[in-house]
């Protein structure tokens, strides 16, 4: 898999060298108040590109550590739930018998 990931940012790399070498030509953005910036095609195009990734991103970590923050916490509640188990609802849950007050209570249809 690493591999993979390789050749993948090695042909990207490739491929923006080739871009930005096949399209190095200078260029002129005016700017407010007649503000003037020279500058060669690749740079405002790269900006761009890594100005409207950067958001999305910011948001893909976020939701990401949100995510982990949850998995981490429900995790703790089911280790302190099983902590609370005693040995005998131990056994009855190894031998697959579950005891007669936890088993399911049957909801008629069309109730829900």
């Amino acid at each position: 898999m690493q591999f993979l990931k390789t050749i993948f940012w090695v042909a990207t790399a490739v491929l923006l060298a080739v871009f930005t070498v096949s399209n190095w030509t200078p260029i002129t953005i005016t700017l407010w108040s007649g503000l003037v910036l020279e500058t060669y095609l690749p740079i405002p195009i790269f900006a761009a590109l890594i100005l409207g990734f950067l958001p999305y991103f910011i948001l893909h970590r976020a939701t990401r550590w949100s995510m982990q923050r949850r998995i981490s916490q429900m995790e703790r509640q089911l280790a302190e739930t099983r902590a609370l188990l005693s040995p005998a609802d131990t056994e009855n849950r190894e031998k697959g018998t579950i005891p007669p007050s936890a088993a399911p209570i049957a909801v008629p249809p069309g109730v829900l």
